[in-house]
């Protein structure tokens, strides 16, 4: 048990201190709009040579708005900040539940930490470029390290303000890049061509579509602040929904604008040539230096904001393992000053420094081996954490009385699990690639086998519980909120064991 002075410390998150729009900032800064755009995008048309990225960004849109619909129907009856951890587990077992919330600690980890690689190159790179400051990556990742761990223990609605700055700001640029694009069209003619649905069955579109839906990654933290909301059974809903959507269109919309600027056959070759560069060079001639500059250090507040997003997240699993003591009860332990989840925060800062100082002192690349690698594997675990959202929706609702109707419990969770499932053979499939890697190299199953490893270890931790402290795995995923309440022996009977 946590021995934290009383005054100083509290058992439960921040209530009543999130709308709709503090949520919505959240998950879409940790989705990262521009780094997306300038990054991903670009990389997803070197990467796969598929013109097709725009309509990949679309469908995949597509596949988690039919995720949500279940995800959502069971936000209402459960609120819980461990999110796919409490939804697995009443939907697929306690055993199964605590296996997956190794791997969302896990996954969520290494999109943090990933980010700071992409951070501090960036970062550097700018204040080379335009300061003339010999900076090193490591130097710059450790200031924007500083600045989140400050912000991590800070009031939860103090840090939805930040990102709602930072987010206005991006997408702002984001539709203004858009517009000077689709304006001046590549021989004057604006083209579909990139958004045909035929590129769907084209050669090449499952890569292109992991590469569309490692962009999405955080919308699904809506559910990871329900605990902090003032309404959280409509804000998390309609929070999702826009979530899903915003971002959705405007990364087709962007992918697209950019393929009609260059001309959708010479797209690829442009973005292979000017990578993250792509977008600014093609509307630098246009706008004023003043403004390019503005756009990259957006550039690099849009990674910032995604690492704070995505600290939050790691934060408040690790609350709800503490307050429901499968890890030890002092996670479960928040500041009573701010409301925030301390010592869940405080460590995962002390986990990216260490991550952050053994790679400076490796001398390894902070873009390809911290920041690409890390990241493609954080997404590879939400994806599979989502494949098992969906089969534990439908696992929860066939055995709780509800009124949601088939559409809601049954239907459109199991076309996302499909779906999903087919997208994470696709991913597993051409992982190699996705890291850049031979065919036979290691790295290409040693880093997806790191997941299977986290959820053998929490399913082994969880039948340890079983045996040597059936209270805890009793209590297991029913957190501070859930529809259950108190634990009353019938409750129990409706948990999966």
């Amino acid at each position: 048990m946590s021995h934290s002075k009383p005054d100083t410390v509290s058992a439960v998150l921040a209530r009543g201190r999130l709308g709709i729009p503090s949520v919505v900032f959240f998950v879409i800064a940790a989705a990262a709009p521009l780094t997306v755009i300038a990054g991903g995008a670009t990389t997803g048309y070197a990467v796969t040579g598929v013109t097709g990225i725009p309509v990949a960004y679309l469908l995949v849109a597509a596949v988690l708005t039919l995720f949500a619909v279940g995800y959502v129907a069971m936000s209402r009856r459960i609120v819980n900040a461990g999110a796919f951890y409490t939804y697995v587990t009443r939907g697929l077992g306690r055993p199964t539940g605590v296996g997956a919330a190794m791997v969302a600690l896990l996954a969520y980890n290494a999109m943090q930490i990933g980010l700071y690689g992409g951070a501090g190159a960036v970062t550097a790179a700018f204040l080379n470029d335009r300061y003339g400051w010999q900076l090193t990556w490591w130097i710059c990742a450790l200031a924007v390290w500083a600045i989140v761990t400050v912000l991590g223990v800070a009031r939860i609605d103090l840090n939805g303000r930040v990102l709602a700055v930072v987010l206005i700001a991006e997408c702002a640029v984001a539709l203004t890049f858009d517009a000077i694009m689709l304006t001046h069209p590549a021989d004057g003619t604006v083209s579909f061509d990139t958004l045909a649905p035929t590129h769907l069955v084209a050669a090449g579109i499952g890569a292109a579509l992991v590469t569309a839906i490692t962009g999405f990654v955080g919308f699904e933290g809506t559910v990871v602040f329900s605990e902090e909301t003032n309404d959280p059974h409509r804000t998390i809903a309609r929070a999702t929904y826009i979530a899903v959507t915003v971002t959705g269109l405007l990364y087709g919309l962007s992918a697209w604008a950019m393929s009609v600027a260059t001309g959708p056959d010479r797209i690829v070759e442009a973005a292979r040539t000017d990578g993250t560069d792509l977008i600014f060079n093609l509307v630098s001639p246009y706008l004023s230096q003043s403004v390019i500059t503005v756009a990259r250090v957006l550039f690099i507040t849009s990674l910032f904001a995604a690492l704070l997003s995505f600290h939050h997240t790691v934060a408040r699993y690790l609350f709800a393992l503490g307050r429901e003591r499968v890890l030890p009860a002092v996670f479960g332990r928040t500041s009573r000053r701010t409301g925030a989840p301390k010592v869940g925060s405080l460590v995962q800062s002390a986990l990216a420094f260490c991550v952050l100082v053994g790679y400076a002192l490796a001398g390894a690349d902070p873009i390809v081996h911290l920041f690409f690698w890390i990241t493609v594997t954080g997404g590879l675990g939400v994806l599979i954490l989502m494949t098992a959202t969906s089969a534990a929706v439908i696992g929860f609702f066939t055995r709780t009385t509800h009124a949601e109707g088939a559409w809601r419990s049954v239907i459109a969770p199991g076309m996302a699990s499909v779906a999903l499932g087919g997208i994470l053979t696709v991913t597993l499939r051409e992982f190699a690639t996705l890291l850049g890697v031979a065919p036979d190299s290691p790295l290409r199953w040693a880093f997806p086998a790191a997941y299977a490893v986290a959820a053998l270890l929490g399913i082994a931790w969880a039948l340890i519980l079983r045996t040597t402290r059936p209270d805890v795995y009793a209590a297991i995923g029913l957190g501070a909120d859930s529809d259950t309440g108190p634990l009353r022996a019938p409750d129990l009977a409706r948990q999966p064991a």
